[in-house]
């Protein structure tokens, strides 16, 4: 590639906007993740991914970060399941398209999608494993970052290489995930 890798996110936070409970403020204050990190994390994990992904200088992704009951609304409106969920991607590149290895973006970013990650159940699955809620926060966007890319998990097969994918993509960070 010519040009240094550039990848925009537009982040949504509107979980920490929205919440009334001055606790939830004060808990999650030092884990809250500026939006100068999260573009980071995303250019070094597209930077990794670049053989899956048409080969641009510049990305554009959507983060938004909300709680249970915008999720659960978004999982019954676009999965038609009627419950919260940790994670949701909505992919921008056609899938079933023939897989194009360069796009002209001269003026423009490719724009990969929208991740929604719910902060209520991300904090309960990171109390449940025993990890910081950043490490889980960083575990769910990986896996959306992978389904905006064209990864899915139909399979148990397809889901272990799924998640080995996601434990590579976190040690980038410097963030071990123990699949076991």
């Amino acid at each position: 590639m010519d040009k240094r890798l550039s990848v925009e996110v537009y982040v949504q936070d509107n979980y920490y906007k929205s919440s009334p409970n001055e606790a939830v403020e004060n808990e999650d204050k030092d884990v809250r993740i500026c939006a100068e990190t999260w573009q980071k994390w995303f250019c070094q994990w597209v930077d990794m991914m670049q053989s899956d992904i048409p080969l641009v200088s510049a990305y554009e992704i959507g983060l938004r970060l909300t709680d249970d009951s915008e999720m659960q609304t978004l999982n019954s409106q676009y999965r038609h399941q009627d419950k919260p969920t940790d994670v949701l991607a909505f992919a921008a590149l056609e899938v079933d398209s023939p897989h194009v290895t360069e796009i002209d973006t001269e003026d423009e970013p490719l724009y990969l999608g929208d991740i929604v990650v719910s902060i209520d159940t991300a904090r309960r699955q990171a109390m449940q494993q025993g990890h910081p809620l950043k490490t889980e926060l960083a575990w769910l966007t990986s896996h959306g970052l992978l389904h905006l890319i064209g990864w899915d998990h139909p399979d148990e097969e397809s889901l272990r290489r799924m998640l080995e994918k996601q434990v590579m993509l976190l040690k980038t960070l410097s963030i071990d995930i123990d699949l076991e």
